[in-house]
């Protein structure tokens, strides 16, 4: 009986580390033939290809809610702007107009002025919402046109007045309902 036991208890598990196994291996040629493939179809097209950026590095971002970025806006700097990065370690009195809007463009790309300036993004968000509200009366115009059905007769006043004087002349639940509220020796509601 142990025998029999311990027989199927390894079966078991070597069929489960055999099944661990092949999904592994599907996985990692499944991988190994999607890489091929995209780079195969990205080369295919004949240009190159965007290098990806290092997420792992500080970005650079302008944003209200974090005043100091992660690092400058420029980072390389051409030989008129490593000397003006000299000059700054100086006094600041020595430094022109025009070269302090320079270094403060070298470390931020846009002012809080700049960055609260109204958009006219509004513009676009309501154009999109009347067309779309337009194209949707369109729609149930051409529904009502060509769809449905035309009103049943019923829906008319007259129709409706003639119903009504049918229940009341016979007398349609006369304790609850608006047979209730007639009164049939004057001929008029209550």
């Amino acid at each position: 009986m142990f025998h029999v036991f311990f027989h199927i208890k390894t079966t078991r598990t070597s069929m489960l580390r055999l099944t661990a196994g092949r999904v592994a291996g599907l996985l990692s040629r499944r991988t190994v033939a999607a890489f091929s493939y995209s780079s195969a179809r990205t080369a295919s097209h004949g240009h190159e290809v965007a290098q990806q950026t290092d997420m792992s590095l500080p970005l650079y971002n302008d944003r209200l809610d974090t005043p100091l970025p992660d690092r400058p806006y420029r980072d390389t700097l051409n030989a008129v702007d490593k000397s003006l990065k000299q000059k700054e370690m100086g006094p600041w009195n020595n430094l022109s107009k025009e070269e302090k809007i320079a270094l403060y463009r070298m470390m931020f790309n846009l002012t809080y002025a700049e960055m609260k300036r109204p958009t006219h993004e509004w513009k676009t968000v309501f154009g999109g919402i009347f067309f779309f509200i337009g194209v949707t009366g369109l729609v149930l115009l051409w529904q009502r046109l060509y769809v449905y059905p035309p009103h049943p007769h019923t829906f008319d006043e007259e129709w409706q007045a003639m119903q009504v004087k049918r229940m009341l002349d016979m007398r349609i639940n006369p304790v609850e309902s608006f047979s209730a509220k007639w009164d049939y020796e004057k001929g008029k509601w209550k």
